[in-house]
């Protein structure tokens, strides 16, 4: 079963300098039917202007995932990490027993990210803030694990929690398949473009709620970056 969340429906925070829509209850957005998906606890779609950002602020327990779609983010923290991530590309951070951060879009344009949460598999232990490339044509007409809970995930950026966080650029027509595990949960976000999942329609920034138990096939109706985290 798939339980489609339009783009329209999200929670719609505007504070000037960042422009967010929430696909799960965030901040002063409460919906009882959209706590979170699974351990997938936050989808944040955030459009933070030029010069300006998240300032410092504090965090725990939490893996925080954050997937850059256009312009860069710089992240700073107190653990003594700065960095720049652009577009395409992705950070992660296990807030563990604890850490501040801040996250600033010190380029001269809009920088848009997903920042997702997702629940570790077990609360505590030092913090960690890892960045890396992955170029989009690496991603082509296939899902590559860009984080990962799991050892075999060699590749990919470390998290702690029993989850992926997938991606994939599709050219119009292009088809892939995921199976989703019974009892597991996949939500799917296309940053770009078009796909329909199994008869669906979903266009970019809407939200897909996937069942455990079964496999999609996700269709490009036109050229088409998705994003997908498979969790518990």
């Amino acid at each position: 079963m798939i339980d489609k969340r339009s783009f329209a429906s999200l929670g719609h925070a505007d504070h000037g300098w960042l422009n967010a829509r929430h696909h799960f209850s965030f901040a002063n957005y409460h919906d009882p039917k959209r706590m979170g998906w699974g351990a997938i606890r936050v989808w944040n779609d955030d459009e933070i202007a030029p010069n300006s950002g998240f300032p410092p602020h504090p965090h725990r327990d939490m893996e925080i995932i954050t997937f850059v779609r256009s312009g860069a983010i710089t992240h700073q923290d107190s653990m003594g990490n700065t960095g720049r991530t652009a577009a395409g590309d992705v950070q992660v951070m296990s807030a563990g027993t604890g850490v501040r951060h801040a996250e600033y879009n010190l380029e001269p344009e809009t920088t848009r990210i997903f920042q997702i949460w997702i629940e570790p598999r077990v609360q505590g232990g030092a913090p960690a803030w890892g960045a890396k490339p992955f170029p989009r044509d690496d991603r082509s007409g296939r899902l590559v694990t860009l984080a990962s809970g799991f050892a075999e995930d060699a590749d990919a950026l470390r998290i702690r929690a029993d989850a992926r966080v997938l991606g994939a650029t599709l050219k119009a027509g292009e088809t892939l398949t995921h199976e989703v595990g019974a009892g597991r949960h996949a939500y799917l976000v296309p940053a770009t473009g078009a796909v329909e999942i199994d008869g669906v329609r979903f266009d970019a920034r809407d939200g897909a709620a996937i069942d455990g138990g079964t496999t999609v096939a996700i269709t490009a109706l036109e050229d088409a970056e998705i994003v997908l985290v498979d969790a518990e």
